[in-house]
């Protein structure tokens, strides 16, 4: 089954407190709702915060992320996204990688304009692997986006099988899709919740039950193009 996160800061704590037993994901850039997920929570995503980063054009104090995710790593249920650069070359994202401190608890990052062979060497090394749209691919679920998550899990998933537990960076909208994604994530719910007609508990309970088949059929890279660009007409 896919586990959906979803992105906090969620206000009012009552609102939050609506979605008691569901997934949750906290970025290193907005804290403030850590403690409480784990009290009301299933499961916990600590996210870096690299991409609240790079849109803001800011550095990441890395350290301070390291040890901000520590005590809640003993939770075994919590497991944190480790430090990635976003628009930086492998060698960069494979250098933060040997620096991580917490083994397996966390989870490395391909980009998708990264090479298709890292993404294969990462998923054989590590038990969970994060997927994010980067470069020409930053628009998740575009022709373009489609087109190198086709290529890749074609490459990955020879006779159908995930070699690892694929996480979806910002990806909610890809609930439900072909895509056999474990886990996936958005902001959702805390940007939307507020409109007259949303109400947050309905909003997850309709993510949740959208669920990621657990096998990859392969497809022709073209046909999905050409098959988007039907439905974009």
């Amino acid at each position: 089954m896919t586990i959906h996160y979803h992105g906090t800061p969620i206000t009012p704590r009552a609102v939050l407190d609506t979605l008691a037993g569901r997934h949750f994901c906290v970025s290193f850039a907005a804290p403030n709702d850590v403690a409480h997920v784990h009290m009301i929570g299933q499961s916990v995503m600590l996210d870096n915060g690299a991409f609240t980063a790079w849109t803001q054009k800011r550095a990441v104090d890395w350290a301070g992320f390291y040890d901000w995710a520590a005590p809640w790593l003993d939770f075994p249920t919590t497991w944190a996204v480790i430090p990635d650069v976003i628009d930086g070359d492998e060698a960069a994202n494979d250098a933060l990688i040997t620096q991580w401190p917490h083994g397996t608890r966390g989870a490395p990052v391909w980009h998708m304009h990264e090479s298709i062979e890292r993404l294969i060497r990462l998923c054989h090394k590590w038990p969970r692997v994060c997927v994010g749209s980067s470069g020409a691919y930053r628009v998740v679920g575009s022709i373009q986006w489609h087109s190198r998550l086709t290529e890749a899990m074609n490459a990955l998933c020879r006779g159908g099988f995930v070699p690892a537990w694929l996480h979806m960076l910002r990806g909610m909208s890809l609930a439900g899709s072909h895509y056999p994604f474990a886990s996936l994530d958005s902001t959702d719910v805390a940007r939307n919740h507020n409109r007259p007609q949303n109400d947050a508990a309905k909003m997850a309970a309709r993510w949740d039950a959208q669920q990621c088949p657990a096998r990859w059929v392969n497809r022709p890279v073209q046909a999905d193009l050409i098959a988007l660009q039907a439905e974009a007409a």
